[in-house]
């Protein structure tokens, strides 16, 4: 059983203190010795002193976990978990909003919080998520939590990455990294996460070749020392990096690797989010199998619907869309297409246009060109609105595929040099002097 004595020591260490520097002027060493080798009960007016030098609360120090606030606010922490579980991130939101967190220990604190940060994401309020994860993570950095750093690290990566923000996802992974690493942490489930979500980033930003250099050592360090878990994020990620060289084959490969390792762990978000990506991979393989990605799209979405975001059902909803359209069943296709618009709803993102694409094929498959069209210019218009990205620039070529297709070859060409764009090969040639040359 954990007594005060274990408490006071655990927290004095937590909080990089010596027993000389918790003592202060109030108390000596030798009465904080006492109190940590159990032969001195501390009164509640020391342990109040204590607990505000420890940053905790004397409710803590006294009754630990069983303290009556410590016990309460656990348990709504618990029901906004469940709520979370159950798809219901509004109601987690609300149960969480109300708690007074500065009655309880900084760690129920924390935890409190990240779980509030993950109601945020849930509901597409990634603004807010972060505003949330960026202070703990500074807090957890500043004490030496390096456990913890890596945890506040990866789910901020995530909600950067997420918003479109890559240079601080970057920032913010590397940063932590760098830090793990001086602590001796390489090869931990921590670092070794976080460094996959970090992969992502670079690829989102551009940055392939270093990306598929880092995939490579990544890939080395989790053989050598990761867990399942661990080796896990390293093979998906790694099979991200394949995936936008257009290597399928050696994506599909590291992701059934994926699958297998982090099928052995504990269900969580992470493994229906894998069976969508691999869904995506059998849908643009060569030839497509959509048979075999409606399956794993079928496994995951019971999951996903109950961990994921909204913003995750969309994706499900477009893949569901093509893959179906694929096997000939253009109503459904349809359906599916049509419900992920309506859960994106009308804020601008790079996914609504990815939709307005699924949606646009539906509708010329069924004959209906100018519906067709009028989808396709809505995805235009909307990638219009957005800041460049490898997912635009891959958005903007779809596009300009289904110009084509339709005849249309000025918009293509429009859509195709935004795809170039964006991807970062700009014109050579200053239009000035393409005017002079051609007037010439």
């Amino acid at each position: 059983m954990t007594t005060i004595a274990d408490r006071v020591r655990d927290a004095r260490l937590a909080a990089g203190l010596s027993q000389t520097a918790l003592a202060g002027s109030a108390f000596s060493p030798s009465y904080i010795s006492l109190i940590e080798a159990g032969h001195r009960e501390p009164t509640d007016s020391a342990l109040a002193v204590l607990a505000i030098r420890l940053g905790t609360t004397l409710e803590f120090l006294k009754h630990g976990e069983d303290g009556p606030n410590e016990a309460r606010t656990r348990l709504e922490i618990d029901y906004a978990r469940l709520d979370l579980t159950q798809g219901d991130a509004a109601g987690a939101q609300r149960r969480l909003e109300v708690l007074d967190l500065d009655i309880v220990s900084p760690a129920l604190r924390v935890e409190a919080l990240t779980t509030l940060a993950r109601a945020h994401e849930g509901l597409g309020d990634l603004e807010s998520a972060v505003a949330i994860l960026e202070p703990l993570l500074e807090d957890a950095r500043s004490r030496s939590h390096h456990v913890e750093s890596a945890k506040l690290a990866n789910a901020l990566v995530a909600s950067y990455l997420e918003a479109g923000d890559l240079h601080r996802a970057v920032e913010v992974g590397e940063h932590t990294l760098t830090e793990l690493e001086a602590a001796e942490l390489t090869g931990t489930d921590g670092h070794l996460r976080l460094a996959s979500t970090v992969l992502w980033a670079y690829v989102e930003r551009g940055d392939l070749l270093y990306a598929t250099h880092r995939a490579a050592e990544l890939v080395r360090l989790a053989e050598s020392l990761g867990t399942p878990r661990g080796r896990g994020s390293v093979y998906w990620n790694a099979a991200l990096v394949a995936e936008q060289r257009r290597d399928y084959e050696l994506a599909q490969r590291y992701t059934e690797r994926a699958l297998a390792l982090l099928s052995e762990g504990e269900p969580d978000r992470d493994l229906p989010r894998l069976r969508l990506n691999y869904a995506w991979l059998l849908l643009r393989s060569e030839p497509a199998d959509p048979k075999a990605a409606l399956e794993q799209i079928e496994r995951a979405a019971p999951d996903l619907a109950v961990l994921g975001s909204e913003l995750e059902m969309a994706r499900l909803d477009v893949e569901r869309s093509r893959a179906h359209l694929l096997l000939g069943d253009v109503t459904r296709a349809e359906g599916f297409a049509t419900a992920a618009l309506e859960r994106l709803g009308e804020p601008p993102r790079v996914e609504t246009a990815i939709a307005r694409l699924a949606l646009g094929d539906t509708l010329h498959a069924q004959g209906d060109l100018e519906g067709s069209a009028r989808a396709y210019r809505l995805a235009a218009d909307m990638l219009g609105m957005m800041s460049a990205s490898r997912q635009s620039a891959a958005a903007w070529r779809d596009l300009g595929d289904r110009y084509a297709l339709h005849g249309d070859t000025s918009r293509a060409a429009e859509a195709y040099d935004r795809a170039l764009r964006e991807a970062g090969f700009r014109p050579t040639v200053p239009l000035s002097s393409w005017e002079t040359w051609s007037l010439a």
